[in-house]
């Protein structure tokens, strides 16, 4: 089979398209013809071994998949070949066919393609863990989200508002801003590109505030980091809850003084881990998710696919901070 693999550590221009065997299904594991992978900021940094997890190589990145069940192990009742299917892989997902644990594979519903498939489970399922469980946000509640037209934060848009809150979404673009709105969001903020001297920090905190109003934000979602996130920090309500998702601006440091001064709370999502230790806690997400997308509060929004061959450029674009909604390559037609 075909995949597109990191044989070195390095930029998007270092992967290659190479042959690999076919995977074979063992006891309790599906095969999965992969139709569609959708790229997210962990692909940009695994490739270059900057991100926490370290697979051996050579190895095909892409941590989303959507697909037909070619095949099934012994002890699989749930799937059978033919059954169309979406899953996280953790990395492995550019490749033709993926071997994965039957456990970790979702019925793709009907009517939904599997380019939207590959986009629903990563995003989403960091984003209601982190507001729900590390932000406890509850209907009445203000958010503000960074870094908003992205995968993450479009569904922290859609997720905010299924669940009550008023949102307030920060983006780098009027383009960008555009999205949001459509997504749902109440009110947007169009900030500068970093690094921003004091005067510009100062600037943008004032601007959050504004829009956070007298009492500021209840949770704040940060995927950006970098120096967005002391302005953001400054703006948080008494008592708030600041949310740790990404750094692709940056590892920023932050003043701890405010987090007195607030009463706040600076609080990590580390989706990955929630998944591995409290299965049955992120099953209940994930099933309450596929209620939202039945109910249509909430769909993932692909805005650019592209073919096998060009996964690397998809990558490029993702790591250039250029991506609005999710990026797809199509594995197969």
């Amino acid at each position: 089979m075909r995949a597109l693999l990191s044989k070195e550590p390095g930029g998007p221009e270092t992967l290659v398209m190479d042959e690999l065997p076919d995977p074979v299904a063992g006891p309790g594991q599906v095969v999965v013809a992969v139709k569609a992978c959708s790229i997210n900021y962990p692909d940009v940094l695994i490739i270059e071994d900057k991100y926490q997890m370290k697979p051996p190589r050579p190895f095909a990145p892409g941590s989303e998949v959507s697909g037909v069940v070619d095949s099934v192990g012994e002890g699989v009742t749930k799937f059978k070949p033919g059954d169309r299917v979406l899953c996280t892989t953790g990395s492995g997902g550019l490749v033709e066919k993926v071997a994965v644990p039957a456990a970790s594979l979702y019925p793709l519903p009907d009517g939904r393609t599997f380019e939207e498939g590959a986009s629903l489970i990563l995003t989403y399922g960091t984003t209601i863990h982190a507001l729900l469980d590390r932000g406890h946000l509850k209907e009445g509640h203000c958010l503000l989200v960074l870094g908003a037209a992205g995968g993450v934060g479009l569904a922290a848009i859609e997720l905010g508002k299924a669940f009550g809150a008023r949102v307030v979404a920060a983006v780098s673009s009027e383009e960008k801003a555009a999205a949001c709105r459509e997504a749902g969001a109440d009110e947007t903020i169009v900030y500068g590109r970093a690094p921003f001297d004091k005067d510009q920090s100062k600037a943008l905190a004032e601007a959050f505030k504004a829009a956070g109003g007298k009492t500021g934000y209840d949770v704040i979602y940060d995927p950006v980091g970098g120096d967005y996130a002391e302005p953001a920090l400054r703006s948080i309500g008494w008592e708030g809850r600041y949310l740790v998702v990404g750094f692709p601006a940056g590892i920023p440091r932050l003043p701890l003084n405010l987090t007195l001064l607030k009463s706040c709370d600076v609080c990590g999502v580390f989706w990955g881990a929630f998944a591995a230790r409290d299965p049955k806690a992120n099953a209940a997400h994930i099933d309450r998710l596929f209620r939202l997308w039945k109910d249509g509060k909430i769909a993932p929004r692909v805005t650019e696919n592209f073919a096998f061959e060009d996964g690397g450029k998809a990558i490029a674009k993702m790591a250039a901070r250029g991506a609005i909604g999710k990026l797809v390559v199509k594995v197969a037609d």
